[in-house]
């Protein structure tokens, strides 16, 4: 597999707003970590549906969300990678949003098992 492309794919689907293309590159066993929660790792989600659900969450909240100057990283040994982006969007109140931030992809048998996002914090 090459996980360079897979990254650049999906950021692509990521933009388009394809869940249904997005959630291909996933495994039915996959797991979500996101920046925000209550938790040391933010907030976790496990399993497919699940995984759709939160990610759907981000179309909702910034419906012009767009990851733009994305760069992808591999691990081909660890079958890894390492996404950077910058996050722009509008939120439902309208307040304009700009962050950097990366996904550190995790795969096996050509999926993805999971999903750690991180994003600067912006004051």
């Amino acid at each position: 597999m090459d996980i360079r492309s897979t990254l650049t794919e999906l950021c692509d689907a990521f933009n388009a707003h394809d869940l249904d293309r997005i959630m291909t590159f996933f495994s039915d066993d996959c797991v979500l970590e996101m920046p925000r929660g209550s938790k040391p790792w933010g907030s976790r989600f496990e399993g497919k549906q699940t995984v759709r659900e939160a990610l759907a969450t981000r179309f909702e909240g910034l419906p012009d969300v767009h990851y733009g100057k994305d760069e992808h990283f591999v691990d081909s040994i660890a079958d890894t990678g390492i996404s950077k982006w910058t996050l722009t969007g509008t939120t439902l109140e309208g307040t304009k949003k700009e962050v950097q931030g990366c996904d550190f992809y995790t795969f096996r048998n050509g999926k993805v098992i999971r999903k750690d996002s991180y994003w600067k914090i912006v004051e």
